[in-house]
């Protein structure tokens, strides 16, 4: 049997994937969604960004569901049900434009974006911590629908308007982490009618999913123990950095 028929057996691609889903899965429970965001970027330096994509939505069920398990109680139930239905909207915009816009052109955009409002959050530190308008948010998230679609990176968009509310790490990761459950599990039937799902594709996944729970312990180990202030700035520096690379992709 070959068995580079049924799954990916490139020893460079796993040097990537491996950290991808380390990354990812710790994302989920407390290392927050700008490093999350550095996870499809990565793996697509091995293969094509929607073989990416595709790769890690099962993955990326599988960190939702564990990291839910545990943060459930934590969900900051009145954000959730506002930015949920702007989610959606988002990725529906993104099924109907993936195969009209490149994901790199999207990374690039998103990385401007990421890096822009880094800046401006060390620009006027006086009133970082001012809540953003409702209706701002209603665009932000909106877009993470759409970059979580397209190439999974839709942390930074709506961490623009989170992260001003300075919530508890556990409640920030908690909330954020429904939000993109269903996020996520609403791309299934869509990146099926886009043909994304291959069986290769699918069983590489799964040789990847026992990665997951040692992310997710990890991830949930360090938002119960960590500091506020030292959450958020460790936040700042995962924004940065998926802003650089996913800036960089843009610009390729």
């Amino acid at each position: 049997m070959n068995l580079s028929q049924y799954l990916i057996t490139d020893p460079g691609f796993y040097l990537l994937a491996i950290p991808a889903v380390l990354i990812l899965s710790m994302s989920k429970t407390g290392l927050g969604s700008g490093f999350g965001s550095l996870a499809t970027p990565l793996l697509g330096m091995a293969i094509a960004v929607p073989q990416a994509a595709a790769i890690m939505l099962p993955v990326l069920l599988v960190c939702d569901l564990m990291g839910q398990s545990r943060l459930y109680p934590h969900i900051n139930w009145r954000l959730f049900k506002f930015i949920l239905p702007f989610g959606l909207i988002g990725t529906l915009i993104g099924y109907l434009l993936m195969r009209r816009v490149a994901p790199n052109t999207v990374a690039g955009i998103v990385g401007a974006l990421t890096l822009l409002f880094l800046a401006q959050r060390l620009a006027f530190r006086a009133s970082k911590d001012k809540p953003l308008p409702r209706p701002i948010g209603a665009v932000l998230t909106a877009t993470t629908g759409f970059t979580s679609f397209v190439a999974h990176a839709g942390g930074p968009p709506i961490s623009f308007y989170i992260i001003p509310m300075q919530l508890a790490p556990l409640v920030y990761t908690a909330t954020m982490g429904a939000f993109f459950f269903v996020i996520n599990l609403s791309k299934w039937v869509p990146y099926a009618a886009l043909g994304l799902f291959e069986w290769k594709n699918f069983f590489t996944s799964i040789v990847l999913m026992p990665l997951v729970p040692f992310g997710v312990w990890a991830g949930m180990s360090f938002a119960s123990r960590v500091r506020q202030d030292t959450f958020y700035n460790i936040m700042y520096c995962g924004m940065f950095v998926a802003g650089v690379k996913l800036l960089y992709d843009g610009l390729k």
